[in-house]
Protein backbone atom coordinates (compact mmCIF):
# COMPACT_ATOMS: atom_id res chain seq x y z
CA UNK A 1 0.00 0.00 0.00
CA UNK A 2 1.15 3.54 -0.72
CA UNK A 3 2.63 5.36 2.24
CA UNK A 4 5.41 7.67 3.26
CA UNK A 5 7.08 5.35 5.76
CA UNK A 6 10.67 4.49 5.08
CA UNK A 7 11.43 0.90 4.29
CA UNK A 8 13.97 -0.70 6.57
CA UNK A 9 17.41 -0.32 4.96
CA UNK A 10 18.76 -3.53 3.56
CA UNK A 11 22.12 -4.71 4.79
CA UNK A 12 24.96 -3.96 2.41
CA UNK A 13 27.00 -6.81 1.09
CA UNK A 14 29.65 -7.41 -1.53
CA UNK A 15 27.00 -7.42 -4.23
CA UNK A 16 25.77 -3.90 -3.69
CA UNK A 17 25.34 -0.84 -1.48
CA UNK A 18 22.79 -0.28 1.25
CA UNK A 19 19.54 0.69 -0.46
CA UNK A 20 16.48 2.34 1.09
CA UNK A 21 13.13 2.59 -0.64
CA UNK A 22 9.90 4.38 0.18
CA UNK A 23 6.83 5.73 -1.55
CA UNK A 24 5.18 9.14 -1.29
CA UNK A 25 1.42 9.49 -0.87
CA UNK A 26 1.10 10.50 -4.56
CA UNK A 27 2.67 7.21 -5.66
CA UNK A 28 6.20 8.39 -6.41
CA UNK A 29 8.68 5.66 -5.60
CA UNK A 30 11.98 6.82 -4.13
CA UNK A 31 15.28 4.95 -3.91
CA UNK A 32 18.24 6.24 -1.91
CA UNK A 33 21.77 4.91 -2.48
CA UNK A 34 24.14 6.41 0.11
CA UNK A 35 27.75 7.03 -0.96
CA UNK A 36 29.63 9.32 1.43
CA UNK A 37 33.03 9.35 -0.26
CA UNK A 38 32.49 12.80 -1.77
CA UNK A 39 29.92 15.57 -1.02
CA UNK A 40 28.21 15.04 -4.39
CA UNK A 41 24.81 13.64 -5.32
CA UNK A 42 23.31 12.17 -8.48
CA UNK A 43 19.60 12.93 -8.82
CA UNK A 44 17.64 10.96 -11.41
CA UNK A 45 13.94 10.83 -12.20
CA UNK A 46 12.80 7.82 -14.22
CA UNK A 47 9.48 7.62 -16.06
CA UNK A 48 8.15 4.20 -16.91
CA UNK A 49 7.53 5.09 -20.54
CA UNK A 50 9.65 4.75 -23.67
CA UNK A 51 9.39 4.40 -27.41
CA UNK A 52 7.61 1.03 -27.12
CA UNK A 53 4.71 2.78 -25.35
CA UNK A 54 3.96 5.16 -28.22
CA UNK A 55 0.72 5.17 -30.17
CA UNK A 56 0.86 3.73 -33.73
CA UNK A 57 1.89 6.40 -36.20
CA UNK A 58 3.58 8.53 -33.52
CA UNK A 59 7.03 6.94 -33.42
CA UNK A 60 9.63 9.20 -31.86
CA UNK A 61 7.23 11.11 -29.60
CA UNK A 62 8.86 9.80 -26.37
CA UNK A 63 12.28 11.04 -27.51
CA UNK A 64 10.81 14.28 -28.90
CA UNK A 65 9.15 15.00 -25.56
CA UNK A 66 12.49 14.45 -23.82
CA UNK A 67 13.85 17.34 -25.90
CA UNK A 68 10.82 19.49 -25.15
CA UNK A 69 11.11 18.95 -21.40
CA UNK A 70 13.93 21.51 -21.47
CA UNK A 71 11.68 24.24 -22.92
CA UNK A 72 10.51 25.64 -19.61
CA UNK A 73 7.46 25.93 -17.37
CA UNK A 74 5.34 28.82 -16.19
CA UNK A 75 7.43 29.02 -13.02
CA UNK A 76 10.78 28.58 -14.74
CA UNK A 77 11.17 29.90 -18.31
CA UNK A 78 13.19 28.08 -20.94
CA UNK A 79 16.86 27.75 -20.07
CA UNK A 80 16.55 28.64 -16.39
CA UNK A 81 16.91 25.07 -15.12
CA UNK A 82 19.99 24.33 -17.26
CA UNK A 83 21.56 27.71 -16.48
CA UNK A 84 21.12 27.11 -12.77
CA UNK A 85 22.73 23.66 -12.94
CA UNK A 86 25.66 25.17 -14.84
CA UNK A 87 26.06 28.02 -12.33
CA UNK A 88 26.14 25.47 -9.53
CA UNK A 89 28.97 23.64 -11.27
CA UNK A 90 26.76 20.63 -11.95
CA UNK A 91 26.05 18.37 -14.89
CA UNK A 92 22.76 17.34 -16.45
CA UNK A 93 21.40 15.24 -19.26
CA UNK A 94 18.52 13.03 -20.29
CA UNK A 95 17.96 9.90 -22.36
CA UNK A 96 15.13 7.87 -23.86
CA UNK A 97 15.04 4.11 -24.30
CA UNK A 98 12.44 1.63 -25.51
CA UNK A 99 11.12 1.21 -21.95
CA UNK A 100 11.95 4.38 -20.02
CA UNK A 101 12.87 8.05 -20.12
CA UNK A 102 15.23 9.55 -17.53
CA UNK A 103 16.45 13.01 -16.53
CA UNK A 104 19.42 13.50 -14.23
CA UNK A 105 21.64 16.07 -12.56
CA UNK A 106 24.89 15.68 -10.66
CA UNK A 107 25.52 18.50 -8.18
CA UNK A 108 27.17 19.26 -4.86
CA UNK A 109 25.09 18.04 -1.93
CA UNK A 110 23.82 21.49 -0.79
CA UNK A 111 22.10 21.96 -4.16
CA UNK A 112 20.03 18.77 -4.12
CA UNK A 113 16.85 20.56 -3.06
CA UNK A 114 17.26 23.05 -5.91
CA UNK A 115 17.35 20.43 -8.66
CA UNK A 116 14.57 18.45 -7.01
CA UNK A 117 12.38 21.54 -7.05
CA UNK A 118 13.06 22.22 -10.72
CA UNK A 119 12.46 18.60 -11.72
CA UNK A 120 9.25 18.33 -9.71
CA UNK A 121 7.98 21.52 -11.36
CA UNK A 122 8.45 20.22 -14.88
CA UNK A 123 6.85 16.86 -14.05
CA UNK A 124 3.45 18.47 -14.76
CA UNK A 125 4.18 22.16 -15.42
CA UNK A 126 5.62 22.03 -18.95
CA UNK A 127 4.51 24.87 -21.24
CA UNK A 128 4.75 24.43 -24.99
CA UNK A 129 4.02 26.58 -28.01
CA UNK A 130 4.52 26.03 -31.73
CA UNK A 131 7.32 28.59 -31.56
CA UNK A 132 9.44 26.16 -29.55
CA UNK A 133 7.99 22.82 -30.69
CA UNK A 134 8.42 23.14 -34.44
CA UNK A 135 12.10 24.25 -34.42
CA UNK A 136 12.88 21.45 -31.95
CA UNK A 137 11.26 18.96 -34.31
CA UNK A 138 13.75 20.09 -36.94
CA UNK A 139 16.53 19.49 -34.40
CA UNK A 140 15.34 15.90 -33.92
CA UNK A 141 15.15 15.35 -37.68
CA UNK A 142 18.72 16.58 -38.02
CA UNK A 143 19.78 14.31 -35.15
CA UNK A 144 18.26 11.38 -37.02
CA UNK A 145 20.04 12.34 -40.23
CA UNK A 146 23.41 12.63 -38.49
CA UNK A 147 23.21 9.55 -36.25
CA UNK A 148 21.26 7.14 -38.43
CA UNK A 149 20.61 8.17 -42.02
CA UNK A 150 24.24 9.13 -42.68
CA UNK A 151 25.66 6.12 -40.81
CA UNK A 152 25.43 2.82 -42.73
CA UNK A 153 26.11 0.77 -39.60
CA UNK A 154 23.32 2.50 -37.71
CA UNK A 155 20.96 2.03 -40.65
CA UNK A 156 21.69 -1.69 -40.72
CA UNK A 157 21.15 -1.96 -36.96
CA UNK A 158 17.83 -0.13 -37.31
CA UNK A 159 16.69 -2.48 -40.05
CA UNK A 160 17.78 -5.53 -38.07
CA UNK A 161 15.78 -4.36 -35.08
CA UNK A 162 12.74 -3.74 -37.26
CA UNK A 163 13.12 -7.22 -38.75
CA UNK A 164 13.63 -8.93 -35.40
CA UNK A 165 10.15 -7.94 -34.24
CA UNK A 166 7.09 -8.64 -36.37
CA UNK A 167 4.45 -7.55 -33.84
CA UNK A 168 6.07 -5.87 -30.84
CA UNK A 169 6.68 -2.08 -30.87
CA UNK A 170 10.38 -2.67 -30.21
CA UNK A 171 10.50 -2.80 -34.01
CA UNK A 172 10.34 1.01 -34.12
CA UNK A 173 13.51 3.08 -33.64
CA UNK A 174 13.66 5.14 -30.47
CA UNK A 175 14.24 8.34 -32.42
CA UNK A 176 11.30 7.49 -34.69
CA UNK A 177 10.80 7.01 -38.41
CA UNK A 178 11.52 10.17 -40.39
CA UNK A 179 8.09 10.47 -42.01
CA UNK A 180 6.37 10.14 -38.62
CA UNK A 181 8.70 12.59 -36.86
CA UNK A 182 7.74 15.18 -39.49
CA UNK A 183 4.11 14.86 -38.43
CA UNK A 184 4.64 15.26 -34.67
CA UNK A 185 3.24 18.46 -33.19
CA UNK A 186 2.52 20.33 -29.98
CA UNK A 187 -0.75 18.47 -29.34
CA UNK A 188 0.98 15.08 -29.73
CA UNK A 189 3.68 16.05 -27.24
CA UNK A 190 1.24 17.39 -24.64
CA UNK A 191 -1.05 14.35 -24.96
CA UNK A 192 1.88 11.98 -24.40
CA UNK A 193 3.14 14.13 -21.53
CA UNK A 194 -0.21 14.22 -19.74
CA UNK A 195 -0.70 10.51 -20.23
CA UNK A 196 2.59 9.27 -18.81
CA UNK A 197 4.35 11.98 -16.80
CA UNK A 198 3.03 11.64 -13.27
CA UNK A 199 4.56 10.83 -9.88
CA UNK A 200 2.79 7.46 -9.74
CA UNK A 201 4.54 6.47 -13.00
CA UNK A 202 8.00 7.54 -11.86
CA UNK A 203 10.95 6.56 -9.72
CA UNK A 204 13.26 9.05 -8.03
CA UNK A 205 16.80 7.76 -7.48
CA UNK A 206 19.19 9.80 -5.33
CA UNK A 207 22.70 8.41 -5.02
CA UNK A 208 25.53 10.08 -3.13
CA UNK A 209 26.30 11.87 0.12
CA UNK A 210 22.79 11.62 1.57
CA UNK A 211 20.79 9.70 4.14
CA UNK A 212 17.29 8.31 3.52
CA UNK A 213 15.62 10.57 6.06
CA UNK A 214 16.88 13.81 4.49
CA UNK A 215 15.93 12.64 0.98
CA UNK A 216 12.47 11.73 2.25
CA UNK A 217 11.98 15.20 3.70
CA UNK A 218 13.12 16.91 0.48
CA UNK A 219 11.05 14.60 -1.71
CA UNK A 220 7.89 15.35 0.26
CA UNK A 221 8.65 19.10 0.11
CA UNK A 222 9.11 19.09 -3.69
CA UNK A 223 7.68 16.05 -5.49
CA UNK A 224 5.09 15.50 -2.77
CA UNK A 225 3.17 18.54 -4.02
CA UNK A 226 2.57 16.97 -7.46
CA UNK A 227 -0.79 15.24 -7.86
CA UNK A 228 -1.09 11.65 -9.03
CA UNK A 229 -2.77 10.93 -12.37
CA UNK A 230 -4.41 8.02 -14.16
CA UNK A 231 -1.66 6.39 -16.21
CA UNK A 232 -2.32 3.45 -18.55
CA UNK A 233 -1.02 -0.05 -17.83
CA UNK A 234 1.67 -1.52 -20.04
CA UNK A 235 -0.40 -3.69 -22.37
CA UNK A 236 1.85 -4.00 -25.40
CA UNK A 237 1.40 -6.36 -28.37
CA UNK A 238 3.62 -9.36 -27.71
CA UNK A 239 5.98 -11.08 -30.11
CA UNK A 240 4.99 -14.54 -31.41
CA UNK A 241 7.55 -17.33 -31.33
CA UNK A 242 9.80 -16.88 -34.40
CA UNK A 243 9.59 -19.63 -36.99
CA UNK A 244 11.90 -18.60 -39.84
CA UNK A 245 15.36 -17.09 -40.13
CA UNK A 246 15.58 -13.66 -41.73
CA UNK A 247 18.36 -11.80 -43.51
CA UNK A 248 19.11 -8.10 -44.02
CA UNK A 249 21.83 -6.67 -46.27
CA UNK A 250 23.00 -3.10 -46.79
CA UNK A 251 25.58 -1.98 -49.34
CA UNK A 252 26.87 1.59 -49.15
CA UNK A 253 29.85 3.38 -50.65
CA UNK A 254 30.64 4.90 -47.25
CA UNK A 255 31.31 1.50 -45.70
CA UNK A 256 35.06 1.26 -45.11
CA UNK A 257 34.87 -1.99 -43.17
CA UNK A 258 32.26 -4.71 -43.84
CA UNK A 259 30.71 -6.48 -40.88
CA UNK A 260 28.49 -9.38 -39.94
CA UNK A 261 25.74 -9.09 -37.32
CA UNK A 262 23.40 -11.71 -35.90
CA UNK A 263 20.55 -11.15 -33.43
CA UNK A 264 18.53 -13.89 -31.74
CA UNK A 265 15.18 -13.28 -30.08
CA UNK A 266 15.51 -14.21 -26.38
CA UNK A 267 13.74 -13.46 -23.09
CA UNK A 268 14.66 -10.49 -20.92
CA UNK A 269 15.37 -10.62 -17.20
CA UNK A 270 11.71 -9.91 -16.53
CA UNK A 271 10.35 -12.57 -18.89
CA UNK A 272 12.95 -15.33 -18.53
CA UNK A 273 12.59 -18.49 -16.49
CA UNK A 274 14.68 -18.67 -13.30
CA UNK A 275 18.46 -18.54 -14.06
CA UNK A 276 17.78 -18.42 -17.81
CA UNK A 277 18.68 -14.75 -18.24
CA UNK A 278 21.83 -15.16 -16.13
CA UNK A 279 22.79 -18.14 -18.30
CA UNK A 280 22.39 -15.98 -21.41
CA UNK A 281 24.58 -13.32 -19.78
CA UNK A 282 27.29 -15.91 -19.11
CA UNK A 283 26.87 -17.33 -22.60
CA UNK A 284 27.50 -13.90 -24.13
CA UNK A 285 30.72 -13.62 -22.14
CA UNK A 286 31.88 -17.08 -23.17
CA UNK A 287 31.18 -16.41 -26.83
CA UNK A 288 32.46 -12.87 -27.19
CA UNK A 289 33.17 -11.13 -23.90
CA UNK A 290 36.81 -10.34 -24.66
CA UNK A 291 39.88 -11.85 -26.29
CA UNK A 292 39.33 -15.09 -24.39
CA UNK A 293 35.84 -15.52 -25.90
CA UNK A 294 35.34 -18.39 -28.29
CA UNK A 295 34.56 -16.25 -31.31
CA UNK A 296 37.77 -14.27 -30.85
CA UNK A 297 39.94 -17.29 -30.06
CA UNK A 298 38.64 -19.40 -32.94
CA UNK A 299 38.06 -16.84 -35.67
CA UNK A 300 40.58 -14.09 -34.89
CA UNK A 301 43.51 -15.70 -33.08
CA UNK A 302 43.48 -19.22 -34.55
CA UNK A 303 42.03 -18.97 -38.06
CA UNK A 304 42.59 -15.31 -38.89
CA UNK A 305 39.16 -15.04 -40.50
CA UNK A 306 38.06 -12.05 -38.43
CA UNK A 307 39.66 -8.84 -37.23
CA UNK A 308 37.24 -8.51 -34.33
CA UNK A 309 34.39 -10.37 -32.64
CA UNK A 310 31.96 -9.73 -29.81
CA UNK A 311 28.69 -10.87 -28.26
CA UNK A 312 26.24 -9.29 -25.85
CA UNK A 313 22.88 -9.86 -24.21
CA UNK A 314 20.44 -6.95 -23.85
CA UNK A 315 18.72 -8.36 -20.78
CA UNK A 316 17.47 -5.10 -19.25
CA UNK A 317 14.22 -4.86 -21.21
CA UNK A 318 10.57 -5.15 -20.29
CA UNK A 319 9.66 -7.64 -23.02
CA UNK A 320 11.42 -10.12 -25.32
CA UNK A 321 14.88 -8.86 -26.20
CA UNK A 322 17.94 -9.79 -28.27
CA UNK A 323 21.18 -11.73 -27.95
CA UNK A 324 23.66 -10.50 -30.56
CA UNK A 325 27.01 -11.34 -32.09
CA UNK A 326 29.06 -9.05 -34.30
CA UNK A 327 32.17 -9.79 -36.36
CA UNK A 328 34.49 -7.88 -38.67
CA UNK A 329 36.12 -9.98 -41.43
CA UNK A 330 39.83 -9.95 -42.07
CA UNK A 331 41.04 -8.50 -45.35
CA UNK A 332 40.00 -10.74 -48.24
CA UNK A 333 37.55 -12.85 -46.21
CA UNK A 334 33.97 -12.84 -47.48
CA UNK A 335 31.04 -12.31 -45.15
CA UNK A 336 29.62 -15.63 -46.37
CA UNK A 337 32.76 -17.51 -45.28
CA UNK A 338 32.86 -15.65 -41.97
CA UNK A 339 29.20 -16.47 -41.33
CA UNK A 340 29.80 -20.17 -42.00
CA UNK A 341 32.73 -20.19 -39.60
CA UNK A 342 30.68 -18.36 -36.98
CA UNK A 343 27.90 -20.91 -37.31
CA UNK A 344 30.47 -23.68 -36.76
CA UNK A 345 31.68 -22.09 -33.51
CA UNK A 346 28.14 -21.66 -32.21
CA UNK A 347 27.12 -25.18 -33.29
CA UNK A 348 30.12 -26.64 -31.48
CA UNK A 349 29.15 -24.83 -28.27
CA UNK A 350 25.53 -25.93 -28.58
CA UNK A 351 26.57 -29.55 -29.13
CA UNK A 352 29.40 -29.90 -26.61
CA UNK A 353 28.62 -27.21 -24.05
CA UNK A 354 31.24 -25.18 -22.20
CA UNK A 355 34.23 -26.20 -20.11
CA UNK A 356 34.83 -25.36 -16.47
CA UNK A 357 37.61 -22.85 -17.16
CA UNK A 358 35.67 -20.63 -19.55
CA UNK A 359 32.59 -20.85 -17.32
CA UNK A 360 34.56 -19.71 -14.28
CA UNK A 361 36.30 -16.97 -16.27
CA UNK A 362 33.01 -15.58 -17.58
CA UNK A 363 31.35 -15.54 -14.15
CA UNK A 364 34.39 -13.87 -12.60
CA UNK A 365 34.35 -11.07 -15.19
CA UNK A 366 30.63 -10.44 -14.75
CA UNK A 367 30.70 -10.37 -10.95
CA UNK A 368 33.85 -8.21 -10.95
CA UNK A 369 32.12 -5.70 -13.22
CA UNK A 370 29.20 -5.56 -10.78
CA UNK A 371 31.58 -4.77 -7.92
CA UNK A 372 33.47 -2.14 -9.92
CA UNK A 373 30.14 -0.47 -10.78
CA UNK A 374 29.84 0.49 -7.11
CA UNK A 375 32.70 2.96 -7.60
CA UNK A 376 30.40 5.25 -9.60
CA UNK A 377 27.27 6.66 -7.97
CA UNK A 378 25.95 7.67 -11.40
CA UNK A 379 26.39 4.10 -12.68
CA UNK A 380 24.60 2.75 -9.63
CA UNK A 381 21.71 5.17 -10.11
CA UNK A 382 21.36 4.19 -13.76
CA UNK A 383 21.61 0.47 -13.00
CA UNK A 384 18.93 0.47 -10.33
CA UNK A 385 16.67 2.88 -12.23
CA UNK A 386 16.78 0.91 -15.49
CA UNK A 387 16.06 -2.30 -13.59
CA UNK A 388 13.00 -0.76 -11.94
CA UNK A 389 11.69 0.62 -15.25
CA UNK A 390 11.89 -2.84 -16.83
CA UNK A 391 10.08 -4.75 -14.13
CA UNK A 392 12.89 -5.67 -11.73
CA UNK A 393 13.51 -4.69 -8.13
CA UNK A 394 16.44 -3.44 -6.09
CA UNK A 395 16.66 -6.93 -4.62
CA UNK A 396 17.03 -8.40 -8.11
CA UNK A 397 19.94 -6.06 -8.81
CA UNK A 398 21.62 -6.64 -5.46
CA UNK A 399 21.35 -10.43 -5.73
CA UNK A 400 22.37 -10.60 -9.39
CA UNK A 401 26.06 -11.47 -8.77
CA UNK A 402 25.06 -14.45 -6.62
CA UNK A 403 22.64 -15.67 -9.28
CA UNK A 404 25.39 -15.41 -11.89
CA UNK A 405 27.71 -17.40 -9.65
CA UNK A 406 25.08 -20.16 -9.44
CA UNK A 407 24.89 -20.62 -13.23
CA UNK A 408 26.09 -24.08 -14.26
CA UNK A 409 27.57 -25.42 -17.49
CA UNK A 410 24.28 -27.24 -18.07
CA UNK A 411 22.38 -23.95 -17.72
CA UNK A 412 24.55 -22.32 -20.37
CA UNK A 413 24.28 -25.29 -22.74
CA UNK A 414 20.49 -25.37 -22.33
CA UNK A 415 20.23 -21.65 -23.10
CA UNK A 416 22.39 -22.05 -26.20
CA UNK A 417 20.40 -25.04 -27.42
CA UNK A 418 17.09 -23.26 -27.00
CA UNK A 419 17.90 -19.79 -28.24
CA UNK A 420 20.94 -19.82 -30.55
CA UNK A 421 19.03 -21.34 -33.45
CA UNK A 422 18.66 -19.76 -36.87
CA UNK A 423 14.86 -19.78 -36.79
CA UNK A 424 15.10 -17.20 -33.99
CA UNK A 425 17.70 -15.11 -35.78
CA UNK A 426 18.16 -12.15 -38.07
CA UNK A 427 21.50 -12.05 -39.90
CA UNK A 428 22.81 -8.76 -41.24
CA UNK A 429 25.49 -8.01 -43.82
CA UNK A 430 27.09 -4.58 -44.10
CA UNK A 431 29.02 -4.25 -47.36
CA UNK A 432 30.76 -1.58 -49.35
CA UNK A 433 29.35 -0.58 -52.73
CA UNK A 434 30.65 1.52 -55.61
CA UNK A 435 29.67 5.18 -55.39
CA UNK A 436 27.02 6.29 -57.85
CA UNK A 437 28.02 8.65 -60.65
CA UNK A 438 26.31 11.61 -59.00
CA UNK A 439 28.50 11.03 -55.92
CA UNK A 440 25.74 9.63 -53.76
CA UNK A 441 25.76 6.09 -52.38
Amino acid sequence: AAGAALAAPRLADAAGPQISEFRLENGLQVMVIPDHRTPVVTHMIWYKVGSADEQPGKSGIAHFLEHLMFKGTEAHPQGEFSDQVARLGGQENAFTSTDYTSYFQRVAKPHLETVMGFEADRMTGLKLSDAVVLPERDVVLEERRMRTDNNPGARLSEMMQATSYVNHPYQHPIIGWEHEIKGLNREDALAFYRRFYAPNNALLVVAGDVEPEEVKALAEKTYGKVKAADTPPRNRPQEPEPEVQRRVALADARVAQPSLQRSYLVPSYRTAAPREAEALEVLAQILGGDQTGRLYRKLVAEKGLAAGAGAWYQGTAYDATRFSVSLVPSQGVSLEDLEAATDDVIADLVEKGVDDLELARAKTRLTADAIYAQDSQATLARMYGAAWATGQTATDVREWPERVKSVTADDVKAAAERYLVLDRAVTGYLKSAPAKKDGRS
